[in-house]
């Protein structure tokens, strides 16, 4: 059986800092972490939403040829 929390909970729990966070300081931690969980939802309903993690599938069909150096 699984633990899930509430929203509530899950924002309670991450709005308490982290060290490289408590370190450069927060104005409002709560909504820092209300940002943060939300942009994480994102990412899990939609894998290709994170920048720079989509990964392209080419065959080889589909590079480019090398040059090859003159003799």
């Amino acid at each position: 059986m699984t633990y899930e929390q509430s929203d509530q909970e899950r924002v309670e729990s991450r709005a308490h800092l982290l060290p490289e966070e408590a370190a450069v300081g927060s104005d409002d931690p709560q909504a820092q972490a209300e940002a943060i969980l939300a942009e994480s939802d994102r990412r899990l309903a939609d894998q290709r939403a994170a920048p720079d993690t989509v990964l392209e599938h080419r065959t080889s069909a589909e590079t480019v040829p090398p040059i090859e150096p003159p003799d």
